[in-house]
């Protein structure tokens, strides 16, 4: 749009004139704000803002948005405030203003993070109206139209950020358009070479396509001729950037990529769709498995079409896209087809609908997410378009990123059934929370009441939410763990001075974190739960009338029983992986930093140069109601025999002990010895596994595997 005389008579298509003078006004109230500035170009500055207001113009935007576009920068690079933009053109329009505005003001320590900043205010401004997506969409695309005027560097950057954050946001929001123009531009700029090259070989192969393009066009238009169903064929174009990431991806030649034709039908109404499909399979053979049905299960961007692959002529793959008026102005201008199709009593459509749902599952992994640029990378992964759609059991269909897992499916459900998740069936059958859906399962969730999130799901979860959502979870449940442990570790102190946490006076408690330069008690009891600060130290400064003398280990033993180890500490209690202890064997704990405590057995040898040092190590027991089941290794002698190993897993199991590991070594050609790992609850239940094992005839031997030198000794 060159002048504002243009675009409002653009808008006389479909604003009223009241409307357009609203434009107007905001066009030249924007005018004068700018007066004096320039962009890059040399162009007077406002034709930035009357640039993107004619980009919203062509999408039949409201007037709203249109004043929007006008004032975007006014905040931003004028002496203009809110207030101000407030009290002329009303609070909702102030409102989109100051959502679309960037945070340039703020000195960031990284452009990284100086962009999932911006990002983070975007998804907060669209929640509170989703238009202003469609504004800063707007205002990107002017600004990578006219990206020529910036120097090499930022115009890579601008393009690098265009590619990875706003051309899929497009994508999210339907608007194909846009993102096609986003990813051609972006392309362009970040690799000028690749892009001009595709450009030339696309040109040079156009002549020897149009021939073929035109017959199965012809052939296409006459059979629905035939059949009576009035519909536009045309040939659709692959652009650029697409060939370039197919190549790339698929690892595919130019010219395999290239083979294939592409064609859009577009009729009017959805009943003409389905005939439409059943004349074109008739003409040509479809290709099995290639047929999608988007119109009866919609992308969550709302995108509607039936997709099929065809055998054409001389075996030529033609790829079609069945669809509606409305359903092609969806798939170009997505959510602001909202705005082009709205009706009288202004009920928003299924796309907007979904939108908003993707705005307000932002807003919560926000929340969860630790700073910024975690943020960003859970929603670029939340971002990609490649998707899936399986059932929950009451046959709502629900939509997941490919590659997606029961646990992703949980977490999409609600945080809390993600957190209690225990197990899942897939159509009906148990299978593991790691495996891969696919589109057209019926997923449910098993969950139990006081379960958590496993850290090991984060090995495989693909969506940001859960991502999210389980770091969130492990974060606040090591600290509260490190704070129990510490408590525990710092009253074990204290009552070699007769005394407790509880008893020690405020202003005591107030001096030592003043001391310590610690904000709360809390952050103390967990540095010395994580093993970074020592209990004794902090029980000196507590109790600091007592001498060192009461603080020697031998007073501390004498007047302190050792702590009892329950098995349920959870992520700051470890167990020895060289001797591993198990209930009723003589234990010590060992405190390392960052790890919390690790419990060996008292004569480990990877412990014996610190087992005296009372920086290092604790004294500690068994709870005589400890619980869980404990790791354990034993050594089994025994005669090569058909069979055998299956005997010896039956009776292990049979003795209620679970396997973890098995693994054999042959002594001869007679003898085996087979290393055993197994779940046992405590001595007694390892003496009768061990018992039952001696029974098997060709045993001969069986040992406890008592303690393994480690590769990296423990340091003093």
């Amino acid at each position: 749009m060159s002048t504002i005389d243009s675009l409002a008579t653009n808008l006389s298509e479909y604003l009223e004139s009241d409307q357009i003078n609203l434009v107007r006004r905001a066009y030249f109230y924007a005018e004068q704000a700018h007066d004096g500035q320039f962009r890059r170009s040399g162009d007077p500055y406002v034709t930035h803002p009357l640039a993107v207001a004619g980009i919203l113009s062509e999408m039949h935007m409201d007037p709203q948005s249109l004043v929007a576009a006008m004032l975007h920068d006014v905040i931003e690079d004028t002496g203009i405030s809110k207030a101000a933009v407030k009290s002329q053109f009303g609070d909702a329009i102030a409102e989109m203003v100051d959502g679309v505005s960037k945070l340039n003001k703020i000195t960031f320590s990284s452009h990284a993070e100086a962009q999932a900043e911006n990002f983070q205010k975007m998804a907060l401004a669209m929640a509170k109206d989703i238009r202003v997506i469609l504004v800063k969409l707007a205002d990107r695309l002017h600004n990578m139209r006219t990206l020529d005027v910036l120097s090499p560097e930022k115009r890579r950057r601008v393009a690098r950020e265009t590619l990875d954050i706003y051309a899929p946001i497009a994508n999210r929001l339907g608007m194909n358009s846009v993102r096609i123009e986003f990813e051609e531009l972006g392309f362009e700029a970040l690799y000028p070479m690749r892009s001009r090259r595709i450009n030339a070989a696309v040109k040079s192969i156009r002549g020897n396509r149009k021939e073929i393009v035109k017959q199965i066009q012809c052939a296409l238009e006459a059979c629905l001729e035939r059949e009576g169903m009035p519909a536009r064929v045309f040939g659709r174009e692959k652009h650029l950037y697409s060939i370039y990431e197919k190549m790339r991806t698929k690892r595919k030649s130019f010219s395999e990529i290239m083979d294939v034709y592409a064609f859009r039908i577009v009729v009017d109404k959805v009943d003409t769709c389905y005939r439409v499909l059943g004349a074109v399979h008739n003409l040509y053979k479809p290709v099995p498995g290639r047929f999608k049905d988007y119109i009866a299960i919609p992308k969550a961007n709302g995108y509607q079409s039936l997709h099929t692959t065809l055998f054409g002529m001389h075996g030529v793959p033609i790829e079609i896209q069945i669809r509606t008026e409305e359903m092609e102005a969806m798939a170009n201008n997505g959510i602001a087809a909202h705005w082009l199709y709205k009706s009288h009593d202004d009920t928003p459509s299924s796309a907007h609908i979904r939108a908003r749902q993707w705005v307000n599952g932002l807003l919560e992994m926000q929340q969860h997410a630790g700073n910024s640029l975690e943020f960003i990378e859970n929603v670029k992964i939340d971002l990609f378009p490649d998707e899936i759609y399986v059932f929950t059991p009451k046959g709502t269909i629900m939509e997941l990123p490919a590659g997606s897992t029961a646990v992703d499916f949980a977490y999409a459900v609600h945080t809390d059934v993600g957190n209690s998740c225990v197990a899942c069936r897939i159509s009906r059958r148990l299978a593991p929370l790691s495996e891969p859906l696919e589109s057209g399962q019926t997923v449910e969730i098993i969950t139990a009441p006081g379960t958590q999130p496993n850290p090991a799901w984060l090995s495989f979860v693909v969506t940001g939410k859960a991502r999210s959502n389980i770091r969130h979870f492990l974060k606040n449940q090591r600290h509260s763990e490190s704070v129990a442990l510490g408590r525990r570790l710092l009253n074990k102190v204290l009552g070699g001075f007769g005394t407790q946490l509880e008893k020690v006076p405020e202003d005591q408690i107030k001096q030592v974190l003043q001391h310590l330069n610690s904000p709360a008690l809390d952050n103390v009891l967990e540095d010395i739960g994580l093993g970074n600060r020592m209990a004794h130290v902090v029980a000196r400064l507590m109790v600091p009338e007592h001498d060192d003398v009461e603080l020697s280990p031998e007073v501390g033993k004498e007047r302190n029983s050792p702590l009892a180890i329950r098995g349920s500490e959870g992520m700051v209690m470890n167990f020895a992986r060289c001797c591993h202890p198990i209930p009723g064997d003589p234990i010590i704990g060992h405190i390392s930093s960052g790890r919390g405590m690790v419990i060996h057995t008292e004569n480990c040898n990877n412990i014996a140069e610190i087992r005296d040092n009372p920086d290092k190590c604790i004294s500690v027991r068994w709870d005589p109601n400890v619980e869980g089941e404990f790791s354990v290794e034993i050594r089994v002698e025994l005669e090569n025999e058909r069979g055998i190993i299956a005997k010896l897993a039956t009776t292990i199991t049979g003795a209620e002990a679970n396997i973890e590991k098995i693994s054999t070594v042959e002594r001869d050609a007679r003898f085996s010895i087979v290393n055993l790992s197994l779940n046992v609850r405590n001595r007694i239940h390892l003496a009768r596994v061990m018992k039952r094992i001696r029974l098997i005839k060709p045993v001969s031997k069986v040992t406890r595997v008592k303690s393994r030198k480690i590769v990296k000794p423990l340091k003093p």
